[in-house]
């Protein structure tokens, strides 16, 4: 008798399997750090809505977070989000030299094309970035500059992004942050009609005029804390960001494309004016100095040299 062999299952590498790194777990602190203010915005939101559609606020609550889910998905964000981000499709040079460098980096990790969308920001300076969990944005600059290997580099950083999941908890701060913006910005809205209002129709009125001061100063208190809440959500989001970034980087490293990204990295370095950063500037980036990164990238390529 003859035994067949049993057949044998295509492993795929470890750096191309998605799993949840501690970056992404880190992430979700500017998410939880504006969770109270989105309660507090959904409510005043709520309020005016509950008039006419008697609706408990807790599936009201719940409606918006699962309305969050959509946004996973990739044709949403293909059609939605990357709109809305200032993302257009690509043209067809610019899907010829995205094609090459991307077919490397999907390569090399064994990934389907269908699984992930590119999109291009028309802009004038070298970036990309991932969203959600299928989107990865490039500038139009970037394309158009970056040698084909230097572009697989950054798309390969752009990737190890989606493949760690720290885009996923970025986008939930951002979803539940809009609410709170909303609010803000109507509330400084009413605050500029109503000091218009009394600059130009109660000039003559003392009262008048005191009640119009009264109403701007309320909105204006009401408005603040919501606008100081997201603030200290984004430094926490840029602080933890920084080492997402720094994962990311390993990842590529790991993927065979630290020399492009390294080189690309000089390029921004090369291209950028030279400034000292202020405490203030520091917390407002979610992104480490390029050099930093460099010299990173480099120390990874020497440990794994023979």
């Amino acid at each position: 008798m003859t035994s067949r062999a049993a057949p044998t299952r295509r492993r795929v590498p470890a750096l191309a399997r998605r799993h949840v790194e501690s970056s992404a777990l880190t992430a979700l602190l500017p998410a939880l750090a504006v969770a109270p203010l989105w309660l507090a915005a959904l409510f005043l939101i709520w309020l005016p809505v509950h008039v006419v559609w008697h609706v408990p606020f807790g599936w009201f609550a719940l409606g918006y977070l699962l309305a969050g889910v959509v946004l996973f998905l990739r044709p949403v964000q293909v059609r939605l989000v990357a709109p809305l981000l200032g993302a257009r499709r690509p043209t067809r040079s610019e899907r010829a030299l995205l094609d090459t460098s991307w077919r490397s980096v999907l390569q090399a990790n064994r990934l389907p094309r269908g699984r992930y969308a590119l999109a291009v920001l028309p802009a004038d300076d070298l970036n990309a970035f991932a969203c959600g969990g299928h989107l990865v944005i490039v500038t139009s600059f970037a394309i158009e500059t970056l040698p084909r290997d230097e572009l697989a580099g950054v798309l390969a950083h752009e990737l190890s992004h989606h493949l760690g999941f720290h885009t996923v908890a970025l986008t939930i701060a951002q979803w539940l942050s809009m609410p709170v913006l909303l609010l803000a910005r109507i509330g400084f809205f009413l605050q500029n009609v109503a000091t218009a209002a009394t600059d130009t129709f109660a000039r003559q009125s003392t009262s008048l005029t005191a009640l119009g001061r009264f109403l701007s100063a309320v909105l204006t208190v009401v408005s603040w804390p919501f606008l100081a809440g997201l603030g200290a959500s984004n430094a926490i989001g840029n602080v933890v960001g920084r080492n997402a970034e720094f994962q990311a980087d390993r990842r590529v490293v790991a993927m065979g494309f630290g020399k492009p990204l390294a080189s690309a990295l000089r390029r921004v370095v090369t291209t950028a004016t030279p400034a000292e950063q202020t405490w203030r500037e520091r917390l407002s980036t979610s992104h480490p100095p390029a050099r930093t990164r460099v010299a990173r990238i480099e120390a990874l390529l020497r440990q794994r040299r023979p």
